[in-house]
């Protein structure tokens, strides 16, 4: 669901500079769809949540050590982006401005590496890593989220969340507060504590996850989509604080649905191959994506093909392969070595192991596994 989610959000940004004017939709009505990858953005924090609580969840809401999590989340997370930072730096900075603030600056590099992007303005080298620093925060309160779910309960945990979020929501000016490209986004905190909540499906009864839980997540999906085709993409994009908070129903029952088996055409597709690979470097096509639409679209596109439409598909034809082909070579030198791995030591071991793979007259040796398999 990652991988697919990762896949839309690169067509979302394939549409967003080909055609000028968003969030007017200047494109073609029939590539609407295309306009809101902030929803797949979405997505992605009820996904993890979900993903993060379930351990947790089986094993009564505990967390363990505190410091172990917050290691291991480091070691997933940072490696990868602070690549993927250096390779946005250097494409902004020479090739093509990743804002119309101008290039990154010492400032950039400062908030940016910190992971502060959603705290302090910067002139951004990624338009795309809005998003990590929301990530950093909500894995910071994440333990706090744990204790008072097991605490207090569910109910309790995202009822409290969300009406502190909807407070702040409706004491702002004309109750649409204003979100910047790099300004605090409290309205996501209900998402991530939606998926965390949806989790526990995984020690629930046999006849709740029976439920018929994709039709649930259809019935809750319908008001929002006929909301947003009614209001348009103007509308929907300035009041994405509201739409935020009213499509995360869908979404996390439609992670509840997919843990359980349903629907079953879609769990088929999660499983195929190509689908399971995409989603296995979803994380690197999300940060190095944007840098390689935007040389496609900017710099290679005006050369060969016209404004518009024939742009768009140029911009298909090449940088959506780019994007993906790079993201997956990215992420064996950058994410796989830290996700297979978790520790330095393992990490070193394996690459010795490699090594000594490929000299002839030594015996293939054993390729050493994670720390818990050791």
């Amino acid at each position: 669901m990652r991988g697919l989610a990762a896949l839309y959000v690169v067509l979302f940004h394939c549409w967003l500079l080909t055609f000028p004017g968003f969030p007017r939709d200047s494109g073609p009505s029939w590539l609407g769809w295309l306009m809101y990858g902030r929803l797949a953005v979405v997505l992605f924090l009820a996904l993890s949540g979900f993903s993060l609580a379930i351990s947790a969840a089986r094993k009564g809401w505990r967390l363990g050590s505190l410091s172990g999590f917050l290691r291991r989340r480091a070691w997933r997370i940072l490696p990868p982006y602070w690549a993927a930072l250096v390779f946005s730096l250097v494409v902004a900075r020479a090739v093509v401005p990743a804002s119309h603030f101008g290039p990154p600056t010492g400032g950039s590099i400062l908030v940016y590496g910190l992971v502060a992007q959603d705290m302090y303005t910067a002139p951004t080298p990624n338009g795309a890593f809005w998003s990590i620093g929301v990530e950093a925060e909500l894995y910071l309160v994440f333990p706090l989220l744990l204790l008072i779910r097991r605490r207090l309960g569910a109910v309790v945990l995202l009822g409290g969340v969300t009406l502190l979020v909807v407070a702040r929501g409706l004491t702002a000016n004309g109750a649409l507060p204003v979100e910047g490209p790099n300004g605090l986004t409290p309205n996501l905190a209900p998402v991530f504590v939606a998926g965390l909540v949806g989790a526990g499906v995984v020690v629930a009864s046999e006849r709740v996850r029976s439920l018929p839980w994709h039709w649930l997540a259809a019935l809750a999906a319908l008001p929002v989509l006929a909301l947003v085709v009614a209001k348009g993409s103007v509308w929907t994009v300035a009041h994405y604080f509201w739409v935020d908070l009213a499509v995360v129903p869908a979404m996390t029952l439609l992670l509840v649905a997919v843990s359980t088996g349903k629907p079953r055409a879609l769990t088929k597709l999660l499983s195929t191959r190509p689908v399971r690979s995409l989603g296995n470097f979803s994380y690197s096509l999300y940060l190095i994506h944007l840098p390689i639409v935007m040389v496609v679209v900017r710099k290679v596109a005006p050369h060969y093909v016209s404004p518009g439409l024939p742009t768009f598909w140029f911009t298909l034809a090449l940088g959506l392969p780019a994007s993906v082909l790079g993201a997956w070579l990215f992420s064996e030198v950058f994410e796989m070595p830290f996700k297979r791995n978790r520790s330095w030591r393992f990490m070193l071991a394996e690459g010795r192991a490699r090594w000594n793979a490929t000299r002839p007259g030594l015996r293939r040796p054993v390729r050493p596994g994670r720390p818990e398999e050791n």
